[in-house]
């Protein structure tokens, strides 16, 4: 797929690990990406997270900041 270019180099990371992230960090130090559909997203996410659905992520990159490191699920 087309739109792993734009995810290199991807490390993955256990989501103990990420929930650690999003506890020691400033909510703007990161991007929190939602990458399930627009139902998903409504029924429960995490508060803050962007939603992106995963066809439409190589379209949309734009609107993350590549300074910051990303987190998605």
């Amino acid at each position: 797929m087309r739109w792993r270019q734009f995810l290199t180099p991807v490390t993955s990371i256990s989501t103990s690990k990420a929930k650690n992230i999003m506890a020691d960090q400033d909510p703007e130090a990161f991007n929190l990406v939602d990458v399930r559909q627009p139902s998903e997203y409504e029924t429960r996410h995490i508060p803050g997270a962007k939603l992106i659905p995963i066809a439409e992520l190589d379209k949309r990159l734009d609107e993350l900041d590549p300074a910051k490191p990303t987190l998605v699920y």
